[in-house]
């Protein structure tokens, strides 16, 4: 193979053992887990919202933000069940630039993957303990998703890997509800196949291990826009998207039913501040007809501190270095308006 071989990295289990869960701490996220599928299920009526910074890039502000959304939680909570956005990797499209805080726990340094595992791992258990969410988190490598499992309580599968068979084999083995998007192409029979991969059982290599999965009922889906032939940007999250959603999964045989609508990427062409209005074009519909109410679960918003996005080596607190967000006063108002629908 033409790549270098750097150094072999701790496996999962001895990291666990560097960095424990105590008996707390698994409560609380037992409890915040067993909520999230309480909601997908359609057992708890009050909305997901799942919400947090493109990319969880800078321990300090990322906490900051978290402990702004717990004052917040509480003034919402009959309606609104928050789970904190804590992406610790960023896809790439092209491949090039800042990879996430696995690759690169200090943005301005090269990357170490060895020191991003470490990083990754002491984040959430940092938001859990001081702030009391179980966070959500990308599954971009699989083989990775051992060295959190214990500590997320939601995960998503994102449009460039939702077509990978190993994406969705371990979705499969997964404790949590896990959101699959549609493919940047937009075929929504694609995330379809992957849910109801995911659903299933399956034996498989992982890790090394021949294993065996029992399947997740909480896997679902999450639309996200996409893009078209000639490069451009569309969305589906309007009335006759979901309908179609809603009619494909009344065609199947999948349990739970669920659509999660991101508010970002194609949706918004990637213009952080269409987030609130594209929320409640989807409220206005979902108070129009309850199939559409039954089946939309909630939101994933991209939010931090400051408005927007800076390049790396700016400096300012609490501002994205990948894609644009909606910065913390815009946040506060809109968890509040989508508390009086």
């Amino acid at each position: 193979m033409n790549v270098e071989f750097e150094k072999k990295l701790t496996i999962p289990m001895d990291v666990k053992k560097m960095f424990p869960l105590d008996e707390a701490v698994r409560i609380v996220i037992e409890n915040k887990r067993n909520r999230i599928k309480d909601i997908i299920s359609g057992r708890d009526k009050r909305l997901l919202l799942i919400i947090g910074p493109c990319s969880a890039d800078n321990e300090d502000s990322v906490i900051d933000y978290l402990l702004r959304l717990r004052d917040i939680q509480e003034k919402v909570e009959e309606k609104i069940f928050i789970v904190p956005r804590v992406f610790t990797n960023k896809p790439r499209t092209t491949g090039d630039g800042y990879k996430g805080l696995l690759h690169q726990p200090d943005p301005s340094e090269k990357p170490d993957v060895f020191k991003g595992i470490i990083a990754t791992r002491e984040m959430h258990m940092k938001a859990v303990k001081e702030s009391g969410f179980a966070c959500a988190d990308e599954m971009l490598y699989p083989e990775n998703y051992r060295y959190l499992d214990d500590i997320l309580g939601y995960t998503t599968i994102g449009a460039r890997s939702v077509e990978n068979q190993q994406h969705r084999l371990t979705a499969s083995g997964v404790e949590v509800p896990v959101g699959m998007k549609n493919p940047t192409s937009g075929d929504l029979s694609v995330m379809m196949n992957a849910i109801n991969a995911a659903q299933h059982k399956h034996s498989f290599i992982y890790r090394g291990w021949a294993v065996h999965s029992y399947g997740n009922p909480y896997a679902h889906a999450v639309l996200r826009g996409y893009t078209n032939s000639k490069g451009r940007t569309r969305p589906n999250y309007h009335f006759e998207d979901i309908e179609t959603v809603l009619n494909l999964y009344n065609e199947s045989s999948l349990e739970n039913p669920a659509v999660i609508i991101d508010t970002n990427h194609a949706n918004s062409g990637k213009n952080p501040f269409q987030q609130p209005r594209i929320i409640d074009e989807v409220m206005n519909n979902r108070k129009n007809n309850p199939e559409i109410a039954s089946l939309v679960k909630g939101f994933l918003v991209e939010s931090y501190i400051e408005d927007g996005a800076q390049k790396i080596g700016d400096g300012v607190y609490g501002k994205s270095i990948t894609d644009a967000c909606l910065g913390w006063e815009k946040t506060e108002k809109l968890i509040l308006n989508l508390a009086e629908y």
